[in-house]
């Protein structure tokens, strides 16, 4: 394995995503000297300049010179300039991924949250309730937790807790002593080939867990329990009383949220109040309870800890308030579980009408679920579409959000459907049309945010 005592200057392209910005945090940390590169300045970007590291903008093959090694994001190409002159000049080159395994070997208590969904919100979960049992954890988080300043946290303890992504295989890299596996769906279908090619990589992840650790699986999913098959140390979570862990009681107050009990092997041990909305929330919260349960932590801290959490940035994220009494929220689902769930969630909060901006997130994932995307909206009153978000991806699949408008009007002909090809468009028409009451949600993975500030800038114009 890579010693990185090894290694003082270090050279990171793409350093302003949200994974490699978190790492490149911990290695200036550690005391090396760190240097990057990405296309755009960001508040990610911003935070790392602040803390001594030096980025360049733009991708150049002179970015990489005096570097001892460079770690590269999944969206770096071979073709990149900086990959290409490393090559060249002998640099050693390691995926980000790679670094993540070896950081969190310097710890004797690595945590990894994975599944298709709600990694972000569970890893957040799992890092305020060991914050506040006083745990002192490095956390890693694919969101902004207001409670740390950003997506990452450099603690002094014995527990690293990060996200675990399945893309690329990435995940394959790390050797937590727990892993949570929260759901499998197919996704990612520009690099994995179908739902067993994923089935597989999940089920190659549970093998990475040491003699001693343990595997918390929801028993939901009839994936997550071929993936653990004949796995060791395997402790369930889910609505099922033949879950180790179950809820039981499920009610919902009058803002929306849910509120349960937690119980073990049919014994109840707390009720807990959430303040973030949605089933989906109850499985994240029931799946970081019994990781830290497991790890000793008082139940009491730990109910405590999830009644007061209020989420990341770009999870159900409450972005402002209209003159005309328009609420207006912003989240990050992008798949079409995520959107059906977000949605639902949504509807059980006062409202007069549920509105749903959705931007697509890359042309192979809208393709190859675009059924699913057509049948994802069934809970929201008007449906907006937005251009496709790229991402890493050329145009070349004959799929748009156009056709994904025509495809939703044909499943629901009596719901608003309408496409629009820019922001201001999107803004004007839903700033004309909305009413006092209504619930106006942005979706989606890219920049569909902007639509909702946008809103915000122009009824205070």
């Amino acid at each position: 394995m890579l010693n990185l005592n090894d290694y003082k200057s270090i050279h990171c392209i793409g350093i302003g995503g949200v994974g490699l910005s978190a790492v490149a945090h911990i290695l200036l940390a550690r005391g090396h000297h760190v240097t990057g590169s990405d296309m755009k300045e960001s508040e990610l970007t911003d935070h790392l300049i602040e803390q001594g590291a030096r980025i360049f903008l733009g991708h150049r093959a002179k970015n990489v010179e005096g570097a001892d090694l460079v770690v590269y994001s999944s969206a770096v190409s071979m073709d990149n300039p900086e990959m290409a002159m490393a090559v060249e000049l002998g640099i050693p080159m390691e995926p980000r991924a790679e670094i993540l395994g070896i950081l969190m070997e310097q710890y004797r208590e690595g945590i990894a949250i994975s599944g298709t969904h709600g990694k972000t919100t569970t890893t957040s979960m799992i890092a305020m309730i060991l914050t506040n049992a006083e745990k002192d954890p490095t956390i890693l988080v694919g969101g902004n937790l207001r409670e740390i300043g950003g997506n990452v946290r450099v603690g002094s303890g014995d527990y690293f807790v990060t996200e675990a992504c399945e893309y690329m295989d990435s995940f394959l890299h790390l050797r937590p002593r727990t892993e949570i596996i929260l759901n499998i769906e197919s996704d990612h279908l520009d690099y994995f080939k179908d739902i067993e090619h994923i089935v597989s990589s999940f089920r190659n992840f549970t093998q990475n867990v040491p003699p001693g650790g343990r595997i918390l699986a929801y028993d939901g999913n009839p994936f997550v329990k071929a993936a653990i098959e004949g796995a060791d140390n395997i402790i369930t979570f889910g609505f099922s009383d033949g879950s180790v862990y179950h809820v039981s009681e499920i009610a919902f107050n009058a803002e929306g949220m849910p509120g349960f009990n937690v119980c073990k092997k049919g014994e109840k041990l707390c009720h807990i109040q959430l303040n973030i909305p949605g089933e989906h929330n109850i499985i994240n919260a029931l799946a970081a309870f019994a990781c830290c349960y497991e790890e000793g932590v008082d139940k009491d801290v730990i109910a405590r800890t999830l009644s007061e959490y209020n989420g990341t940035q770009r999870r159900f994220d409450v972005k402002g308030i209209t003159k005309a009494n328009v609420k207006i929220v912003d989240d990050y689902a992008h798949h079409p579980t995520e959107i059906k769930a977000t949605l639902l969630a949504a509807v059980n909060i006062p409202h007069k009408r549920l509105w749903c901006i959705f931007q697509p997130h890359t042309y192979t994932r809208t393709l190859a679920l675009f059924d699913q995307f057509a049948d994802a909206f069934e809970r929201a009153d008007v449906v907006v579409l937005a251009d496709i978000y790229a991402a890493r991806e050329p145009d070349v699949y004959n799929i748009s959000s156009g056709m994904v408008a025509d495809e939703i009007r044909r499943k629901y002909p009596t719901k608003g459907v309408y496409y629009f090809p820019t922001f201001d468009e999107i803004a004007d028409f839903v700033m004309e049309n909305t009413s006092d009451g209504d619930v106006v949600m942005t979706m989606g993975a890219g920049d569909i945010y902007k639509v909702g500030e946008l809103i915000l800038e122009k009824d205070w114009e």
